[in-house]
């Protein structure tokens, strides 16, 4: 039996197949991603500057155009108002190199995670105006910041929102709301990154002074930002990524040039992934821990001395964020197991949870146990908490149906986070129980691979994979294609890595010999048989001067 469910999706029809000019198994693969139209077979593959939109389609764009120009103008300072992720961190880099480049008096802000939380706060809007700032531009936050937008306008200040997080019914009165997300947009493309509204706001700016040639150097913020914010990788996203990587490839930021060479990559070789799991986490890890200062300082430092050091910071902040990590996991895994982790929906907690890491726990276990998990940190009188989730369970609308318990909660159906009096606890616990076991009643809740085809193994080698890359950048939206194939000799096989995690083999099909790992699946080693079933993703590794095919095993059943 496998370990996950394997839901082979649906093959294409045949007329449609037929009308494709392409390979079969690419075709298939458009198919899978919701490209059914002739029409956007070419433009998808080649992810070029027509899927790039016009930034005065966003709404407000020119009441904040204006705006900015007006402070540009009269030597106005400006403050860039950010969040302590690498969507925000990026996003904040981008908008005071660039309105710096214009000769503006840019000043960066960037809240402290633990002492502020996330969005516009009174106290620093305060801080802000006694250094003389006229102008408050947000980044990855601010729209439902009411009160602290009205407060700004009672000191003095203006305040533009460039946000892309879901709004309430209405708008707080500033300037200029830009948010493709807005109920009245007409935006193409409502799934940009912050950094990628930031990034359109700036556009508009530049074009109106004839300058756009200069956002080029900046499309490597975007790319890091757009990745690590998990926003998915279609329409002008593919565009805005695909050319940021060639950016961050050549990057000029001895800050990143630093981080890739510590991180031990190849600097021409980094790729969206590369990004998800080792660039965008050490950018998240000051601000995990408290102040993002270093990560921002990291992207625009001149100096090769601060690159390095601040790179080492970052290094030992990534580490203590990995060591918290496993510390609130473990512990909340134990409290599961010990209550019963066969419960349609998972909730714990503790006083001691580190608050900047609690999501992430939760996200691995909901991983590992495929279950709604909300993960809390216990106080006397308050309780803040992450939720992760599953396709199956909208933990946005469950909390809606608890928003009397609740003290405040924000976030979208896979991810949330949640703040309620203690004394709400029990009824809070009991209420989502009810809701996740009514929802959830019947279904496989075991994680399941979603599978792209059945092919053999012979039929992804040389062109047919190169065929497959053009497809990249891969990401949320456009997941790095998964195969099953089956009745594949298991040749030889040995656990690696630290405490046997991972298996290493030899696969044969075909008289071809291939390489595989399989992650995280060493406990399973004992359950293979000489030939099984498999399914895996394809990677490129340099082996002897030569590259070579890879699969990544990412489960496997013994065949009939």
């Amino acid at each position: 039996m496998s370990h996950t469910y394997w839901k082979l999706l649906p093959p294409a029809p045949t007329e449609y197949l037929d009308s494709v000019p392409l390979h079969p198994l690419v075709a298939q693969l458009l198919y899978n991603r919701g490209i059914t139209d002739s029409s956007q077979f070419e433009l998808f593959l080649t992810a070029d500057k027509r899927l790039e939109n016009d930034p005065f389609l966003l709404p407000d764009m020119p009441q904040a155009v204006n705006r900015i120009y007006q402070a540009l103008f009269s030597g106005e300072k400006i403050a860039i108002y950010g969040d302590f992720d690498a969507d925000g961190i990026t996003a904040t880099a981008l908008l005071v190199q660039g309105l710096s480049g214009l000769g503006g008096r840019v000043v960066p802000y960037i809240p402290h995670r633990l002492h502020e939380g996330y969005g516009l706060k009174l106290a620093a809007l305060e801080r802000l105006h006694k250094q003389g700032v006229r102008l408050v531009i947000t980044v990855d936050c601010g729209t439902t910041n009411f009160e602290e937008v009205r407060q700004a306008k009672n000191l003095g200040m203006d305040t533009i929102i460039t946000d892309h997080h879901l709004p309430t019914t209405s708008l707080p009165p500033a300037v200029a709301v830009v948010n493709p997300k807005r109920g009245d947009s007409t935006y193409p493309m409502p799934e940009l990154a912050g950094v990628g509204v930031a990034f359109k706001l700036l556009q508009a700016v530049l074009y109106k002074s004839g300058k756009e040639e200069s956002l080029t150097e900046l499309m490597d913020l975007v790319a890091l930002g757009t990745v690590a914010d998990m926003s998915p990788l279609i329409g002008e996203n593919r565009y805005l990524v695909k050319q940021g990587l060639k950016v961050l490839n050549d990057t000029q930021r001895l800050g990143l040039q630093e981080m890739i060479n510590c991180a031990g990559l190849t600097p021409s070789k980094l790729d969206a992934e590369t990004i998800s799991w080792t660039l965008g986490p050490r950018l998240n890890a000051a601000g995990r821990l408290g102040y993002a200062t270093n990560s921002y300082q990291l992207l625009l430092t001149q100096s090769k001395q601060e690159a390095s050091a601040l790179t080492q910071e970052l290094e030992r902040e990534n580490a203590q964020r990995q060591k918290l990590t496993s510390e609130v996991w473990t512990k909340a895994r134990e409290n599961i197991i010990a209550a019963g982790a066969d419960q349609p929906l998972l909730i714990t907690g503790d006083k001691n949870s580190f608050p900047g890491v609690v999501g992430i726990a939760a996200g691995r276990l909901a991983d590992e146990f495929y279950r709604p998990v909300f993960l809390l940190r216990l106080g006397s009188e308050l309780c803040r908490g992450s939720a992760r989730s599953i396709p199956e369970f909208d933990i946005i609308a469950a909390l809606k149906q608890c928003r009397d318990l609740l003290t405040k909660f924000g976030g979208h159906a896979m991810a949330a986070g949640f703040t309620l009096p203690t004394k709400n606890l029990a009824s809070f616990k009991q209420r989502l129980l009810s809701l996740a076991t009514e929802q959830l009643a019947g279904l496989d809740l075991r994680p399941h691979l979603d599978i792209d085809a059945e092919v053999s193994l012979s039929s992804l080698s040389g062109e047919t994979f190169n065929l497959i890359q053009q497809m990249a950048p891969f990401g949320k939206a456009n997941p790095l294609p998964n195969f099953l194939t089956r009745h594949v000799e298991v040749v030889e096989y040995r656990n690696l890595g630290n405490k046997d995690a991972h298996l290493g083999l030899k696969l044969r099909q075909e008289n071809i010999t291939w390489p595989a790992i399989g992650f995280n699946l060493g406990n399973f080693s004992s359950e293979l048989t000489p030939y099984i079933d498999i399914v895996y993703n394809l990677k490129r590794d340099q082996w002897g001067g030569n590259k070579v095919l890879r699969i990544n095993l990412l489960d496997f059943a013994p065949s009939d």
